[in-house]
């Protein structure tokens, strides 16, 4: 099966990526290439199913899939239990990296469940699925950095203005 490898330093802590990552509820918010992902049953905090609905070069993939989520190892590993792939399979990690940053990865198995097709198409669909999965990297990249910003940034109340101090006495 071909295999789709993407990961990217994001200048956050692994904590504050992990979070984002397991937060796929979140996804459409900020990556354009990612119309709904919605949770359909979670039995604990390790494991739940959730249905995804994602634009790969002008179509729209739907699929369901099981996770298995590690929160100690920081990965959660995905397999398509229907969908309009022949198999779907994969995970996403986030790793420290220098300077207290992270590392976020999403690495993907598929078969595209057509034989006769499969060696014209799965170059196709391999090089649209890297192209995908970095978009994405680089969405989760640019909302955790947005993050960052806002809560880095120094709270300061802003002066009153004249009309608040030019008001007549009423005592």
């Amino acid at each position: 099966m071909p295999r789709v490898e993407v990961e990217l330093p994001i200048a956050v802590p692994p904590e504050t990526a992990w979070a984002a990552v397991v937060d796929v509820e979140a996804f459409p918010a900020c990556m354009d290439s990612v119309d709904s992902v919605t949770i359909t049953r979670q039995t604990d905090d390790r494991h739940r199913t959730s249905a995804w609905a994602v634009r790969l070069k002008g179509s729209v993939l739907q699929w369901t899939e099981d996770e298995v989520i590690d929160p100690v190892a920081r990965r959660f590993d995905f397999r398509q239990v229907t969908g309009d792939l022949g198999e779907f399979e994969g995970h996403w990690a986030v790793r420290p990296a220098p300077g207290g940053h992270s590392t976020v990865s999403l690495d993907v198995t598929f078969d595209i469940g057509i034989p006769l097709l499969a060696d014209l198409l799965n170059p196709v669909a391999a090089d649209a699925l890297r192209e995908n999965a970095a978009q994405m990297l680089s969405a989760l990249e640019r909302q955790l950095l947005a993050t960052e910003t806002q809560l880095s940034a120094p709270v300061s109340v802003p002066p009153p203005t004249r009309a608040a101090e030019e008001e007549p006495d009423l005592v």
